[in-house]
């Protein structure tokens, strides 16, 4: 009954935003379509950000100097926003903001709160709780205990009259429609201005190139403040000291620029590029076409199919289940030829095993089609298919290459590159084999 009414309230939503204007989606890297538990209203793999029926973007006002911002009148009015920079125990300065009829504010955070329009919880809670705050996970109450999303982690303004623009902010507003910046926060002063970072901050990396064109490069991640302006990364992710401004860059989001909160990062995709770049219908035209050319076992001689994935996370479920496991394609991850499941060169002692076809020794996977087409880099007419090492999941050359140069922020001053579809680290170089099919 659930899942009917999932699929129900899915379909009622696209009729909704029929003609409706779309500024871009967000997609948390991790997921290959859906969440494991499927997509739920705001607890999603994406979210899509609509132009509003009523615009509700904020702007700066005026600010002033209060000794508690408790007690300020900004503060205790709900229906005003404000941001409030705590300098000490008796000074602090609030900032005003008004309604802007002119941009649309969508926030993202881990909180359920209403404020929040798109709730992202920790893609690996275990590897972001180490590293960052060293608490050794045990259980899943302590998981989401140890998350370093914040509950308020971002906000974006999308300009309505041009919705090519997407403005990125730290911090969102909480449901008394306040942003407070403690004593410990990383603020300063820049004349009349104020600005400050969060505790595990914000992280941007615009890509180089169009996305959607496939002539992509990854570029330097920066640090996002409050107020919108770029610096150089900390020395370590929640370090006091601010990194440098950067002034050859700003907080307007590009296809294909890439969001980190501390715990998730995701990918924004703007209409433009989503709309010139490959479908679902696409990828769907990738897996016939193999399937079509009957790739065969070279042991077994029996022929290999890829599974078909349906739109509806259950119905793709069911169908894994039911597949033909003798037909499920496996890769040998160092040389790329693709066989079925046999024990043949099989070592037991290492779990590894000789490719009967180069009699190269190593690891395989089980060759699963990346599906989430957000993910992909435009390429050619009929590309090759590569896989991921060592999960296996299975996309274009230049899709592979480009997420396998990516260092996505790992720990409190690390970079990994890792699959897109599923978050697991990439093995080996260059983190990806070259398919070959009998």
């Amino acid at each position: 009954m659930v899942k009917r009414s999932d699929a129900t309230d899915s379909k009622k939503n696209n009729s909704k935003h029929e003609n409706a204007i779309k500024y871009g989606e967000l997609i948390i890297l991790g997921y290959n379509g859906h969440l494991t538990a499927g997509d739920k209203r705001r607890r999603r793999s994406k979210f899509v950000l609509w132009k509003r029926d009523v615009a509700n973007g904020i702007r700066r006002s005026n600010h002033y100097v209060v000794p508690s911002p408790q007690n300020s009148h900004a503060v205790l009015d709900k229906n005003q926003h404000s941001i409030s920079y705590t300098l000490s125990r008796t000074e602090a300065v609030i900032v005003e903001y008004v309604n802007d009829e002119a941009t649309d504010m969508f926030q993202v955070g881990r909180s359920s709160d209403s404020p929040i329009d798109f709730v992202v919880m920790d893609t690996n809670a275990e590897k972001n709780a180490a590293a960052v705050n060293n608490v050794p996970i045990v259980d899943s109450k302590k998981t989401a205990a140890a998350s370093t999303i914040s509950r308020f982690a971002c906000r974006i303004i999308c300009d309505r009259d041009n919705t090519n623009i997407a403005r990125l902010y730290a911090a969102g507003f909480d449901s008394s429609r306040n942003i407070f910046l403690g004593e410990k926060a990383t603020k300063w002063k820049d004349g009349e201005e104020i600005d400050a970072l969060t505790t595990n901050g914000v992280l941007v990396m615009h890509p180089s190139g169009k996305f959607h064109k496939g002539n992509t490069e990854p570029g330097i991640w920066l640090e996002v403040s409050v107020c919108g302006k770029l610096f150089s990364l900390r020395g370590s992710r929640s370090a006091q000291l601010k990194g440098d401004m950067v002034d050859n860059s700003d907080n307007i989001l590009t296809d294909g620029t890439l969001i980190d909160l501390c715990g998730a990062t995701l990918l924004w995709r703007s209409a433009e590029g989503l709309s010139l770049s490959p479908s679902r219908e696409y990828l769907k035209k990738l897996i016939e076409r193999t399937n079509r050319e009957r790739p065969t076992c070279p042991v077994g001689l029996y022929t290999l199919v890829f599974p078909h994935h349906s739109e509806d996370h259950a119905a793709a479920v069911a169908s894994s289940e039911l597949a033909d496991v003798k037909q499920q394609p496996y890769a040998y991850l160092q040389c790329g030829h693709v066989q079925g499941l046999h024990a043949w060169g099989l070592n037991k002692d290492s779990n590894s095993r000789t490719c009967p076809m180069c009699l190269k020794v190593g690891g395989i996977a089980k060759l699963s089609m990346g599906i989430e087409a957000s993910f992909y880099v435009q390429d050619k007419e009929k590309p090759d298919l590569y896989a991921f090492n060592p999960c296996g999941h299975v996309a274009t050359e230049k899709t592979v290459k480009f997420w396998s140069n990516v260092g996505i922020p790992y720990g409190t001053n690390g970079f990994e590159a890792f699959c897109p579809f599923c978050a697991k680290l990439l093995e080996g170089y260059p983190g990806y084999v070259k398919l070959i099919f009998n």
